[in-house]
């Protein structure tokens, strides 16, 4: 089981001061770019996990892959930490300058670089966002499909190896994720993967970067695959007398084999929290949001035949939403979730889990889970991608109330470990960051971790690259 979080953490908040030299020759190389303003550092020093930790010593905005290495073969110099920041929406306190150092921000490396539309690829910068990525490419008829909710750096996506609520039909991160530009820990820049569909020359280090956390390089350039627009596409909610029933439904849709592209679980407090955020009148009752993607026939085809299932297991008051317009609605209610349940009860922070199970074990993860938080009085409440079996419990805590804190990470730690007897993960699609390192453990071993260690320090020797995430070396 987990330690104490903050005696876990404790060790990792050894801020390793930065040289007056080095900083001096920031400020020569990038002007009013690189920040030591109070302000500023404080905006890249916090994310939205619930961790408190002091910002980084200075923020430089790059523009470049040489600017990128330019910095970070200076912190080589001076074994001075980087941390890259893209929008700040991580949730385990991946951007924290936890031993101080130099935050890098490449919100102003935004370019789409090179669209393919003949091969289903497009090359962007890590700064662009994935809602950016579709409007500038929306008039070749494609799009890319994942979506975790916040508009998202794809810096930062292909850092946690991200998913969210289309992962069930198009895949995650991991699979889109072609090619790569990375600056290493010495300053040098590589490139990993190509355009190709397949390929079998030698070690994957894409796949090694992707979901690396940063702690392995800077990525400064990446290769998607795209997807044609769906020919049509139709949402809908259909709401069911208790969460066990809608999950249920969910696991039959997937194991039937239905091609659903979305399919996303409200709980009645999550509905509740976006009915008053959203100003929306959807019953506050468990929920499935659910969205079918292919041609006409073929969706009105997926949509019956879920909604004959949702009906054995007494689903009712199915609302369709046909146009974009309704459809956005929708799924922008579902994406302010987070916010609405930290708007309805003010000054909280929340604790939110991140597990993912096999399908045919999600309903009896999710029950337990609900007992469980139920009997805690907490306030709570869980949404999730039902379709690939990861759910979020969000708990909502009082940061002057340390004993709300402790309970919500004992109900983490129960949870978390209850996926994990099921053969499933601590984190679908969050990463380690800071918060799960001892769950890393717990799931994949201590061998398989000292590997992961091992990897960490050949290609980062001085420990340099956003060191503390992941694991302590």
């Amino acid at each position: 089981m987990n330690a104490p979080l903050n005696h876990a953490l404790l060790p990792l908040f050894e801020p390793r001061p930065m040289p007056a030299q080095m900083l001096s020759a920031l400020r020569e190389r990038f002007g009013p770019r690189c920040s030591t303003v109070a302000s500023v550092r404080d905006q890249h020093g916090r994310d939205e996990s619930p961790f408190e930790v002091p910002p980084p010593e200075a923020v430089v905005f790059v523009e470049s892959t040489a600017e990128v290495a330019a910095v970070v073969a200076l912190a080589a110099q001076h074994k001075v930490p980087v941390i890259p920041f893209g929008v700040g929406s991580s949730l385990e306190g991946h951007l924290l300058a936890v031993q101080g150092g130099v935050s890098i921000d490449t919100s102003g490396m935004n370019r789409i670089l090179q669209l393919n539309a003949e091969d289903l690829t497009v090359t962007v910068q890590p700064g662009v966002t994935r809602m950016q990525l579709n409007e500038e490419i929306r008039h070749s008829g494609l799009f890319f499909p994942i979506d975790p909710g916040a508009n998202a750096s794809l810096g930062g996506m292909t850092a946690t190896r991200a998913s969210g609520t289309n992962a069930v039909r198009y895949g995650t991160m991991r699979e889109l994720v072609l090619a790569l530009e990375v600056v290493t820990a010495q300053g040098e820049v590589i490139r990993t993967g190509t355009r190709a569909k397949k390929s079998s020359a030698g070690y994957d280090l894409t796949r090694l970067m992707v979901g690396s956390e940063g702690t392995l390089g800077v990525v400064t350039e990446i290769t998607l695959k795209l997807f044609p627009q769906p020919e049509s596409a139709s949402a809908a909610v259909v709401h069911f007398p208790s969460v066990d029933a809608a999950v249920k439904v969910a696991i039959q849709t997937i194991q039937m084999g239905v091609p659903i592209a979305r399919c996303e679980l409200l709980d009645s407090n999550a509905v509740r929290f976006v009915n008053r955020h959203d100003k929306l009148q959807l019953r506050e009752s468990p929920m499935l949001l659910m969205e079918f993607h292919g041609s006409p026939a073929g969706v009105a085809e997926q949509a019956q035949t879920v909604q004959d299932i949702a009906a054995e297991h007494g689903g009712e008051g199915f609302e369709w939403a046909t146009t974009p317009e309704d459809r956005s609605r929708l799924w922008a209610a579902r994406h302010r979730a987070y916010f609405a349940g930290m708007s309805a009860n003010p000054g909280c922070r929340t604790v939110t889990t991140d597990a993912c199970v096999p399908i045919s074990r999600l309903a009896e993860c999710i029950a337990q889970a609900v007992d469980q938080a139920d009997a805690s009085g907490l306030p709570y409440y869980i949404v999730g991608h039902v379709g690939d079996g990861n759910f979020h419990v969000a708990y909502l805590v009082d940061p002057l109330q340390p004993a709300q804190r402790e309970r919500a990470e004992a109900l983490n730690d129960a949870l978390v470990h209850h996926a994990i007897s099921l053969q499933g993960t601590c984190t679908g699609e969050h990463g380690i960051g800071l918060h799960k390192q001892g769950f890393l453990i717990d799931e994949t071993g201590q061998a398989a971790v000292e590997m992961m260690r091992t990897i960490k320090r050949a290609l980062d020797p001085h420990n340099i690259l956003n060191p503390g995430k992941i694991f302590a070396l």
